[in-house]
């Protein structure tokens, strides 16, 4: 490979609550995604990338900072963010970059830095500090629907009602989300958000100094609805099997956490309606990828699609359906477990390669400013990714002491209620959840002395049988919780304890950014 002439574009892409293995590059049997098939074509595919936290702001707080939950302590929507913490869009704007936001990062802004009094303190979907403004499109969608109004629709008065369903007949061997949008598929949410960066994009001009974009793109986040043709392009008699105990019962008497998960956020009893809810995901799933594929063609017409370093991740997963429960919650696998590509044309040895080897969202932040020419900064949980993209590594090869098990937390403290603490017996601090995953295992730490989970993956790839209480895993389980007691004695914020007060001047000393972190 050669070395760039200059420093790249960069274009970051979430796509908000995608399950790993919903690519047509990851073999999936139904779903079609030939924008990000294409992407994986021409780049690398980590096969093996996992959310830090979740939900929304959680995820989108590890993946802008570098950092765990336990360090950024955005435990939930609403939380605010320190303002003190590293942010991306602050270390690229510090490079020279204009960092461009269309979407959403649902940040709830530091108190501290806002006046008395100020609506900010209230209002938890603000652009993360730093980001200059395509288009903010949150919760309140008005940019959209003003779109809407403009194209013809006639939109309601609450604009969130543009999510209601088509008043249409669901025909045989269609379930409840079958019924299509209101609006059409070259109207959705998706395709505003590329027409506003296409503009944008235009507007740059033929030959425009390096930017930045965050394309922050809400599917196939629910509501869970698309527009036709999308709404029926997958037979739910085709989608694959949902993975759970046989009764929301055995389910739930696995944990106490998961008794009190089930009566929050059920998946449907009815199986056509679980098979549908899966086929209409799938849907959104096709749609977003197409809005996507016109933003990628638009930076071909403009050649500039050379010049880009492209990242497509997600904020978190999506349980749908699996083990009884839909949205973003808890420990198992499917709400963290997310896709990664990364691609930058002529930049990547051997393109097409999928990587195995555990990495995070935490690796994005360091992987941006490392190839983009900038430090690493010394706060940061995740390690660059450039030795996947420069050295012919696939399958489980990694850089020597790259981590072997990826870090995984909940918190689900609720501030505005005391049901949470009522329901486990817990204080708000004890509501908390720890997780330490790897390719033969998974141990589940909990708060409060709500008992611990072990699953035995070679055996339970699916995470169905508890072996936390079985003695003949008690000396794995005890290497799991010494290794995942480890990592967080490794990762407190070493800021300040690398400092010393000494004549003549203060001294510090910081160890040199992580390559990755060996947990054995």
């Amino acid at each position: 490979m050669s070395e760039p002439a200059r420093r790249p574009n960069v274009l970051l892409v979430t796509l908000d609550q995608f399950r790993a293995e919903c690519l047509g590059a990851a073999g999936h049997p139904l779903v079609r995604t030939p924008t990000l098939d294409r992407l994986a074509a021409d780049g690398v595919r980590f096969a093996n990338h996992f959310a830090n936290c979740a939900p929304c702001a959680p995820g989108r707080a590890s993946l802008l900072t570098g950092l765990w939950q336990m360090n950024h302590r955005v435990t939930s929507n609403g939380a605010p963010l320190a303002d003190g913490l590293p942010m991306l869009s602050r270390l690229v704007r510090a490079l020279g970059y204009r960092p461009t936001l269309f979407g959403y990062t649902d940040t709830a802004l530091d108190p501290a830095t806002l006046p008395p009094g100020d609506p900010r303190h209230t209002h938890w979907e603000q652009p993360m500090s730093g980001f200059e403004l395509g288009v903010l499109l949150d919760e309140g969608i008005e940019p959209w629907i003003e779109w809407l109004r403009a194209a013809g629709y006639d939109v309601p008065d609450d604009p969130l009602d543009i999510y209601l369903p088509a008043d249409v007949e669901v025909p045989a061997g269609r379930g409840a989300t079958w019924p299509p949008a209101v609006y059409r598929a070259e109207h959705t949410e998706s395709a505003f958000i590329t027409e506003a960066a296409l503009d944008w994009l235009a507007d740059l001009g033929p030959d425009p100094d390096p930017w930045f974009a965050h394309l922050s793109y809400l599917r196939p986040h629910p509501p869970y609805l698309a527009p036709a043709p999308y709404h029926d392009m997958y037979d739910p008699a085709d989608v694959p099997p949902v993975v759970r105990h046989a009764t929301t019962e055995a389910e739930a008497a696995a944990h106490p956490f998961l008794l009190g998960a089930l009566g929050v956020v059920p998946s449907p009893a009815d199986e056509l309606d679980q098979r549908q809810l899966q086929a209409t995901y799938y849907g959104m799933i096709t749609e977003v990828d197409h809005q996507l594929g016109r933003f990628l063609d638009g930076l071909e017409r403009a050649g500039q699609a050379d010049d880009t370093l492209v990242i497509v991740t997600s904020d978190h997963g999506e349980q749908l359906g699996d083990h009884w429960l839909v949205e973003k919650l808890g420990f198992f696998d499917a709400s963290y477990h997310i896709p990664l590509l990364v691609s930058w044309p002529g930049r990547v040895a051997a393109p097409g390669r999928t990587v195995e080897a555990f990495t995070e969202n935490v690796d994005i932040v360091p992987t941006v400013l490392d190839l983009c020419g900038g430090p690493v900064p010394e706060f940061c949980d995740g390690a660059s990714l450039r030795p996947f993209l420069e050295q012919d590594l696939s399958g489980w090869d990694a850089p020597d002491r790259w981590r072997d098990a990826v870090h995984v937390e909940f918190d689900f403290r609720d501030p505005t209620s005391t049901l949470i603490e009522q329901l486990f017996g817990l204080r708000q601090d004890e509501c908390a959840i720890s997780v330490l995953r790897d390719r033969h295992g998974k141990y589940v730490q909990f708060g409060g002395g709500l008992p611990s989970l072990f699953f035995d993956l070679d055996d339970d790839p699916h995470e169905l049988v508890d072996r936390a209480t079985d003695p003949a895993m008690a000396p794995r389980i005890l290497d799991y919780a010494q290794r995942l007691l480890a990592l967080r004695m490794a990762h407190t914020d070493p800021r300040l304890a690398n400092v010393r007060a000494f004549p003549p001047e203060p001294i510090h000393r910081a160890d040199p950014p992580r390559p990755g972190i060996a947990t054995t």
